[in-house]
């Protein structure tokens, strides 16, 4: 539930962030001011890995010597998936901003963007899956991915949901 309020919230700070601010701006943080898209982008993804670490430790059984090698590897794919993380919520910072006066070209750029993080996203999966084999059984392995994989659709369903659509 946590997760599903943040991602509300970054929708929301980021259409108001990006409409307080100038375009191009960086501004330095003053005490009370509201937060930068950059500010709340890095929140947002603190508190979906944080969540998500902590579902995955609590449907996994590791041992003491699996634990010690997974989770610094698993810190490593996160902050992989972090860069595919941030250009997609800054593409849906974009969208937001200009979704009224959306013409073809860009539409069609926001819909191959999508395809493109998608596609990157499931490579990185893919490539991790191997990495993680290397410290885990298999089928444990497998379960890690699940886990991600549902975690990540449900958190794409929740931020599309409060999304319009393209007209």
């Amino acid at each position: 539930m946590r997760t599903m309020s943040a991602v509300f919230v970054l929708v929301c700070l980021v259409g108001f962030s990006a409409s307080a601010a100038a375009p191009g701006s960086q501004q330095p943080r003053t005490e009370g001011a509201p937060p930068t898209v950059d500010d709340v982008l890095k929140a947002v993804r603190a508190d979906l890995q944080s969540s998500r670490a902590d579902i995955l430790s609590k449907n996994l059984t590791l041992t003491a010597e699996q634990a010690a090698k997974f989770w610094p590897l698993f810190d490593k794919y996160q902050k992989e998936q972090n860069v595919i993380m941030d250009e997609h919520m800054k593409a849906i910072q974009t969208f937001v901003n200009s979704f009224q006066s959306l013409d073809d070209a860009a539409a069609l750029a926001l819909m191959n963007g999508h395809f493109d993080r998608d596609t990157r996203m499931n490579s990185l999966r893919q490539r991790w899956l191997a990495e993680f084999q290397k410290v885990l059984p298999t089928k444990m392995v497998v379960r890690v991915m699940q886990i991600d994989r549902r975690l990540s659709l449900m958190q794409q369903i929740e931020t599309a949901a409060r999304i319009p659509l393209a007209h």
